[in-house]
């Protein structure tokens, strides 16, 4: 069932019904700048275009081309240079929400955190078989 959204592009109400995120003005306007790119980078040598270069040469919005290459229409397969911001540190990357640096010391972090949880608890254990063994010792 449709909801009525706001374009984030131009402010207009419209149908949202999870295909398009914006109004079909702005979805229109989007797919002629994304046709402009596509020509753009169908070139031989424009195919390595930085995103920099790209939005140089074309004046397609830097946000707009992320957004392309992160639902597929853009494959970094196919143009090398091409990308998204991690989420984290802002970087190029080319899937995932993260880049493999991020990635990275996102698992090491997980594993230091591990290790301690694991030394942790293995001294409350001692601590509490120490603590019974004194225990027994009294009753006695």
């Amino acid at each position: 069932m449709a909801e009525i959204r706001n374009c984030p592009s131009c402010g207009e109400f419209f149908n949202y019904t999870g295909i398009r995120d914006v109004c079909y003005k702005c979805s229109q306007k989007e797919e002629e700048m994304y046709q402009i790119v596509y020509r753009f980078l169908r070139k031989r040598e424009n195919r390595a275009a930085t995103v920099d270069r790209i939005v140089e040469a074309t004046g397609v919005d830097r946000e707009l081309l992320f957004k392309w290459v992160r639902k597929g229409r853009l494959h970094p397969a196919v143009f090398p240079n091409l990308g998204y911001p991690c989420d984290n540190c802002g970087r190029l990357t080319k899937k995932g929400k993260l880049c493999e640096s991020c990635v990275t010391e996102l698992k090491s972090d997980l594993r230091t955190f591990e290790a301690a949880k694991e030394f942790r608890e293995s001294i409350e254990k001692s601590e509490r078989l120490t603590y019974l063994a004194d225990k027994e010792k009294n009753k006695k």
